[in-house]
């Protein structure tokens, strides 16, 4: 339902207010929004705030998973069920403190690994940015925000020296080490 108005500051977050009839609504563009908008905005790069209306309360990180659910059970499955099992098992033991710093790093070696790839292909892969939002929006549900300064801010490739294909394998060892960790943990 979303309009094509421009936002005109896109620096700031979207506020989206849910009214007592859990509709969703844009203040930038004076309308009502999906669940499959407010998507769209992320997708885009654009961070959002959905507040309620009456109690003032941040719904963010509700909405986003309940966006993540929705495309999981659409069959866009993005996260194994390992993953997802794990996640449930960290609710209720001592790992809790340590998996939002886990996903962040996990996250941000990822990026990392992106960035070299395109790096060495030199080229844009289709739907990059795409897969890009979804992971920052995935890391922002996941990390209540904690990921801040870790990555998140990516935006591409950067004019640093390209690193070896060594430098490659030992993030992605690094990556295999914190999840067998995470296993280890349970």
């Amino acid at each position: 339902m979303a309009t094509d108005k421009k936002p005109a500051d896109t620096s700031a977050p979207l506020l989206i207010k849910r009214y007592a009839s859990r509709r969703l609504y844009n203040t930038e563009t004076s309308d009502y929004v999906t669940l499959e908008d407010i998507a769209g905005f992320i997708r885009e790069g654009r961070d959002v705030q959905i507040v309620d209306l009456k109690s003032g309360d941040d719904l963010t990180r509700q909405y986003l998973l309940q966006i993540i659910a929705e495309h999981e059970s659409r069959g866009e499955n993005v996260l194994p069920l390992g993953v997802l099992t794990d996640l449930v098992r960290s609710y209720t033991t001592d790992i809790q403190s340590v998996v939002p710093q886990f996903l962040a790093q996990s996250f941000d070696m990822l990026r990392q690994g992106q960035e070299q790839m395109m790096q060495n292909f030199g080229t844009q892969i289709p739907g990059f940015e795409a897969l890009q939002a979804q992971q920052e929006a995935f890391i922002k549900a996941m990390t209540g925000g904690m990921a801040s300064g870790m990555g998140q801010n990516w935006s591409g490739p950067s004019a640093e020296p390209e690193e070896t294909k060594e430098d490659l394998s030992e993030i992605k060892k690094q990556l295999a080490d914190l999840q067998d960790k995470l296993s280890k943990m349970k």
